[in-house]
């Protein structure tokens, strides 16, 4: 079981982070639903789409810690676009109230949580985490995509141990993506190591998550060249 008092924090720190992700999404025109985003093919509707879906997705995660019975996200990949798709072409508030509703679902399920955990890791998307980093996945998810709307709104918004949650999410994908062999450092004394860990990377956690996630180097240095990273 998460320890009642972690999952509270958790949960506290989810809150905060879908309650501005909310007032972004509010903010926007209906001809600003269909600008582009960081995140490639996807337009602001596409990115508010898939934050709707996944809070629905990750409550398999639960299931599957609980219960001790594998299950898989989406049907496929193929599956998983359809409906973001779908919900992406809903009138911008019928999608808004499916965001609202998904994030309410996702939190009232993780309560389940404080029981009996069947399944100690789990496999998401090829990344091991464990069944109590659950809610800290979710806020990773929110705290991105925010990130990817591309508004005024800058991840240094983000609450500290969110951002932490989401730059560890990145690096799980650069292991599971087998990326170059690097140790990553961050002002913050954060460490993670990946394959060999031979290039040394340094940046600060919102440099750091804005490298790993979309490529941006502004604010990552390191000697010579930078590595090629794998897209998500």
């Amino acid at each position: 079981m998460i320890n009642p008092a972690r999952l509270t924090s958790d949960l506290s720190r989810l809150r905060r982070e879908t309650d501005m992700f909310l007032a972004t999404i509010e903010s926007l025109a209906d001809r600003e639903m269909t600008e582009p985003t960081l995140c490639e093919g996807w337009d602001r509707a596409h990115v508010i789409a898939h934050i709707a879906s996944n809070g629905n997705a990750l409550v398999k995660l639960i299931d599957w810690a609980v219960t001790g019975e594998p299950t898989e996200l989406y049907e496929s990949k193929e599956a998983r676009d359809r409906e973001i798709d779908e919900l992406a072409a809903l009138p911008k508030e019928e999608l808004f109230q499916k965001v609202r509703d998904s994030a309410d679902y996702f939190e009232e399920q993780c309560e389940r949580l404080k029981g009996e955990i069947k399944t100690e890791e789990l496999d998401l998307h090829g990344k091991p985490i464990p069944a109590t980093s659950i809610p800290a996945v979710r806020v990773s998810e929110v705290v991105v995509h925010h990130h990817d709307l591309d508004t005024t709104w800058t991840v240094e918004e983000a609450d500290p141990d969110s951002l932490l949650n989401a730059v560890e999410a990145a690096v799980r994908t650069m292991r599971a993506k087998d990326a170059p062999g690097m140790t990553l450092r961050t002002e913050e004394r954060d460490e993670w190591v990946i394959g060999d860990g031979g290039q040394e990377i340094t940046s600060d956690r919102e440099g750091m998550l804005a490298w790993l996630a979309r490529g941006d180097d502004e604010n990552v240095e390191t000697q010579g060249e930078l590595p090629e990273l794998p897209k998500w």
